[in-house]
């Protein structure tokens, strides 16, 4: 898979099979849509694309209003590449951007940039200043003949809204294994390991600080979390816990993510860590002490030791 960040990149000379859209989570109903994109494209002789942008749309376009990403941008690009596309092209959306008339959007992008043969796009999706660009829109250069059109059909496209909906929803709750389910794979959390005040190391539990990469992220209820994560071509398993630290300190200054791995030592300062979580263990507690804290997590390491045994 290649990934394009500017249309210049793109090897024009090929002809494609596109969608379009932001596709946050790359959840089942995403996935469905991108396997047809691939399967037309074979079908065709033709290279698949996916064309999306970032920052997302909507950071421009309601800046006021919360985001709540289910993936980040590293988060998207890693799972895109197990999909079987050939081509993903992530264009920076800006205001200038998003001032272009529908008809640029089709003729510098899709036509000239992309040289798209047919584009697959949902009843309901809307392009181009003041939203100036639909599926009619679409038809209109079909009929021109330059390039074909496929509906995505309007029940498969309720689904993907649901799921998103229902994906945040069981995020937000620690519902992890319910979110898996939907994005038929787990949910990650990413970002790079910073240096912490070191207490886990005083009770022989060293943890791993994570800092992400996107501050708009959405984090799961507070709580420990059975996670895996790969590094250095092996499978780690641990546990994460992500929260405020009450019994260590008093004031909520900031939610933490602490991974602690097991039977692992190596020093992985500034390290890039893609963090899979599969179940949430319990909730966040506040113990009288560090020692009550130890006796805890003890029983939190048994119980994740069981779950990836099982």
């Amino acid at each position: 898979m290649q990934v394009h960040k500017h249309l210049a990149t793109f090897p024009r000379q090929q002809q494609s099979v596109l969608t379009i859209g932001t596709f946050d989570g790359l959840h089942l109903g995403h996935q469905k849509i991108l396997a047809t994109v691939c399967a037309q494209a074979k079908q065709k002789g033709l290279v698949s694309v996916l064309l999306t942008f970032h920052p997302h749309p909507r950071r421009i376009l309601f800046p006021t209003e919360p985001l709540g990403l289910i993936q980040t941008q590293e988060e998207k690009l890693a799972r895109l590449e197990a999909l079987g596309l050939d081509h993903v092209v992530v264009l920076e959306f800006n205001e200038q951007f998003a001032k272009q008339t529908a008809a640029q959007f089709v003729e510098e992008v899709l036509i000239r940039g992309l040289n798209a043969q047919s584009v697959i796009i949902g009843y309901d999706h809307q392009f181009g200043h003041d939203r100036q660009g639909n599926l009619a829109f679409l038809r209109s250069y079909e009929t021109k003949g330059s390039f074909e059109v496929s509906e995505i059909p309007a029940e498969q496209i309720d689904a993907v809204y649901i799921s998103s909906s229902k994906i945040r929803k069981a995020i937000e709750s620690g519902q992890i294994a319910q979110a898996n389910a939907y994005l038929g794979q787990p949910y990650q959390v990413s970002g790079f390991v910073s240096r912490g005040l070191q207490n886990g190391r005083s009770i022989g539990y060293p943890t791993a600080n994570v800092q992400l990469t996107e501050s708009e992220k959405i984090l799961p209820a507070d709580g420990v979390y059975a996670v895996s994560s790969e590094f250095n071509g092996k499978k780690r398993f641990g546990m994460m816990n992500i929260g405020w630290r009450p019994t260590i300190q008093e004031a909520k200054t900031e939610r933490k993510i602490e991974v602690h791995f097991f039977d692992f030592q190596s020093d992985i300062y500034e390290a890039y860590l893609a963090l899979s979580l599969h179940e949430r263990i319990r909730p966040e507690h506040k113990f009288e002490n560090l020692a009550a804290l130890k006796t805890q997590l003890q029983a939190d390491e048994h119980a994740v030791r069981a779950y990836f045994q099982n």
